[in-house]
């Protein structure tokens, strides 16, 4: 769990340079918490992405506009991701069409203007509960006489040659030992895609696509079968709307 959270206290950001919308969304926030019966919050209110870049404080839930001055909200994204901020970041736009350029900066969610106060609801619901399921789900991998516990969390993806499962993760170590594709899919949860009969893709992950290939956080790629492409569409926008697992 995020360190403001571990400390009792959730913090939010809101960067917009409409000041009309930037005090509706605070209200939004500030109102769903009182109707939850939470007092340790604060909300912080940023007028451009720069900023909130500069800002000496981490926050737990980041609400971005995308249409602001450079940088505009998409760029800030990536820079706050660069720095290794890992902050819930959700857009709240009129642009639908940028809903697949929030997968690359790993958005929690993606809200249309004018907001719709019982979306807003349920994504603050789904952040709530992100935030407090500190611990990741892990499966133990047998390898001889030995077991290793791999949160899924770290898992990118995973490939299936002859007889053994190969396990890549984010610390770009493999993990191989003797299983089967179909035994592993019934060990990892929601989060995870098969993208190709060989291949399990974490979609936490996935930075973008195209045609027959899926890419990756390292600019690496992987397959993904041309029946499974139009799946991986769906899922990713189910993965978002979920929060992560």
């Amino acid at each position: 769990m995020l360190k403001s959270v571990v400390m009792g206290t959730l913090k939010f950001a809101v960067c917009d340079d409409e000041p009309v919308m930037a005090r509706e969304i605070s209200e939004l926030i500030s109102g769903y918490m009182r109707s939850r019966g939470i007092t340790a919050f604060s909300v912080s209110s940023f007028s451009g992405g720069r900023s909130l870049l500069e800002s000496p404080d981490s926050f737990d839930v980041v609400f971005l506009d995308i249409q602001m001055e450079h940088p505009d909200g998409m760029d800030t994204a990536r820079l706050l991701r660069r720095r290794g901020d890992s902050a819930l970041l959700i857009f709240v736009t009129v642009l639908r069409e940028r809903v697949f350029d929030a997968f690359k900066v790993e958005a929690y969610d993606y809200l249309i203007k004018p907001v719709d106060c019982k979306s807003f609801s349920q994504t603050m619901d789904r952040a709530l509960c992100s935030l407090e399921h500190k611990a990741s789900k892990s499966i133990v991998v047998q390898r001889g006489g030995s077991s290793e516990v791999v949160p899924l969390s770290e898992i990118v993806y995973c490939e299936v040659l002859s007889r053994k499962i190969y396990i890549h993760k984010s610390d770009s170590s493999v993990i191989d030992y003797y299983d089967k594709m179909g035994e592993l899919e019934q060990r990892v949860d929601r989060r995870f895609f098969k993208c190709h009969r060989s291949y399990l893709v974490n979609l936490a992950y996935v930075r973008g696509r195209r045609p027959g290939q899926i890419i990756l956080p390292d600019g690496g790629t992987i397959p993904v079968s041309r029946l499974r492409e139009g799946d991986l569409a769906s899922s990713l926008l189910r993965y978002m709307k979920e929060g992560g697992l």
